[in-house]
């Protein structure tokens, strides 16, 4: 009972973050993971145990699969080359540069323990990114870059980790055989995320109550990450295949199942964020408690590893950055003040600490895996000083830098979408029967509405008339119009989230205002 207690502690915990970190302008996730590390400073406060082999199949298909939803497959046919630089790539260069380190620091550490603790500390953390990122009016172009960075570093991540463990526990080295085991992971992992994709739809058109249909969606993820991990395929590439595969096939005519998608994941999303983050803040104090006073001789190597952490990320961005500049490629940062910041937002989350928590007790022979103990601490050190003080000063960076987008950019993008949805709903309606069936003057009042149009989808405002109005200009000619004319412009819209150049998220905000405009319409 008092493991549920606090479960649910947290959870309201986390509600009550999120309105404290709005009126302070911090995320909410950092407030979480203090909070959970003060609690446990509280004589007799319930001790909570989780299985290492359970945070990441409990926590990431959710997490995961919700950013993933924000994206699309065309922004990652434009930003491959960014996404194996930075997820992959940075991910290798970082876990040899923390593991020669820490064979250097750590006696008796080995190689093959050094790398595990270089692919624990190297992927920053997706949903720790979109949290905070989000909150301090970052150029969109930045959070895309980070958010396709942080979809796939933690495949890359745990095989390395896995491979490293695994030569510890044999005696052997890690050897050139990780590159092909990544490969055909991924490959594998894609293969079944199209699979899941298509198998969900199938369900759905089954499925008639919307409910269900949202509820599939919350179950796929933990499906596809646990088959992908069977075959010994990634389920992080699985998880985030399937839902850029389901969202590849959304249907323009399933408004109310978006509108109800959609808040259900808000939910979601936010809730297992919060007791992610909540349950990290628990964990490292069990470590604090177990090292005790030896903590204390392993500060200087931790903070040694935090440093190079850092700088090894500022380096390599800055390296794409001039690259960059000289092709031209706006998909990666392009001056010295997108380098500070996308460094600053490489925080650890949930992979470090499960895959920190994995480590095994003792090797086959019955002796201590190699410097256990130093690389939990380690871990830790580097999950807080990535996490807090980043996201804590966050805010306080983009201001100093001048950094902060007013939303510009954003709205020319949604202007244009709107424009194509009102070009496209006018279109639909020029040559229909149902025009030619209405009196001259409402023909001009079904005009006036598609002008109108353009206006609601950009300031989100739902201008209808009252139902009165309605019956007196012709009720059901006058909605079977608009239904016409709506059908369309959001048939254009799903058209264009898929198109290369299109920001998916504000494709999904004139998406949801075009739903909303559906849904207001009477039966």
């Amino acid at each position: 009972m008092d493991q549920l207690a606090l479960i649910v502690g947290l959870l309201l915990a986390t509600v009550v973050a999120v309105g404290l970190g709005d009126r302070l302008r911090l995320p909410y996730p950092v407030l979480m993971l203090l909070l959970a590390v003060g609690l446990t400073f509280i004589p007799g406060f319930p001790e909570f145990e989780i299985s290492p082999e359970l945070i990441l199949p409990i926590f990431l298909p959710p997490l995961l699969f919700a950013t993933a939803q924000k994206s699309s497959w065309a922004v990652f046919r434009v930003r491959w080359r960014t996404l194996l630089l930075l997820a992959v790539a940075l991910v290798v260069v970082s876990t040899a540069v923390v593991a020669g380190a820490a064979w250097l620091m750590i006696p008796g550490i080995g190689i093959p323990a050094a790398i595990a603790l270089g692919a624990m500390v190297a992927p920053p953390d997706p949903v720790a990114v979109e949290s905070v990122a989000g909150r301090v009016h970052m150029p969109r172009r930045l959070i895309t870059v980070l958010q396709s960075e942080g979809l796939f570093n933690d495949a890359a991540a745990i095989v390395i980790f896995q491979a490293a463990v695994a030569a510890t526990m044999s005696g052997k080295e890690v050897g050139p055989e990780v590159i092909p085991q990544f490969v055909i992971g991924a490959a594998l992992a894609v293969v079944i995320g199209v699979a899941m994709g298509w198998l969900t739809k199938f369900i759905t058109t089954l499925v008639t109550s919307m409910v269900a249909r949202s509820a599939v969606t919350l179950v796929v993820p933990f499906a596809a990450y646990i088959l992908a991990e069977e075959l010994h395929a990634s389920g992080v590439v699985a998880v985030v295949v399937t839902a850029l595969e389901l969202q590849r096939h959304t249907r323009p005519q399933d408004a109310a199942e978006r509108i109800t998608r959609t808040a259900f994941w808000d939910v979601v999303e936010l809730l297992a964020t919060g007791l992610a983050f909540g349950l990290v803040g628990l964990e490292i104090r069990h470590v604090i408690r177990d090292e005790g006073t030896a903590i204390f001789g392993m500060i200087g190597m931790a903070v040694v590893i935090c440093v190079l952490v850092f700088v090894v990320r500022f380096l390599w961005l800055g390296l794409l950055a001039l690259t960059a500049r000289k092709r031209r490629n706006l998909l990666q940062p392009t001056s010295p003040k997108e380098v500070l910041i996308l460094t600053w937002c490489g925080m650890r989350g949930l992979a470090t600490l499960a895959l920190a928590l994995a480590l095994p007790m003792t090797l086959p022979d019955g002796s201590d895996f190699p410097a256990r103990h130093e690389i939990l601490v380690i871990a830790c050190a580097v999950l807080l000083a990535t996490l807090v003080l980043p996201g804590l000063t966050l805010p306080w960076l983009m201001r100093v830098l001048d950094a902060t987008e007013d939303g510009s950019h954003e709205q020319d993008a949604a202007k244009v979408l709107a424009k194509r949805a009102q070009s496209a709903a006018v279109a639909a309606l020029k040559d229909h029967d149902l025009m030619k069936e209405l009196p001259a003057e409402k023909v001009t009042l079904v005009k006036e509405k598609m002008r109108r149009l353009h206006a609601e989808l950009l300031d989100g405002t739902l201008q209808n008339e009252s139902v009165a109005e309605k019956r007196k200009r012709g009720r059901e000619l006058s909605i079977a119009v608009q239904t016409i004319a709506l059908d369309a412009a959001r048939q254009e819209v799903v058209a264009a989230r898929n198109e290369p150049g299109t920001d998916p998220e504000v494709a999904d905000r004139v998406l949801r205002q075009l739903d909303l405009r559906t849904m207001s319409m009477p039966d």
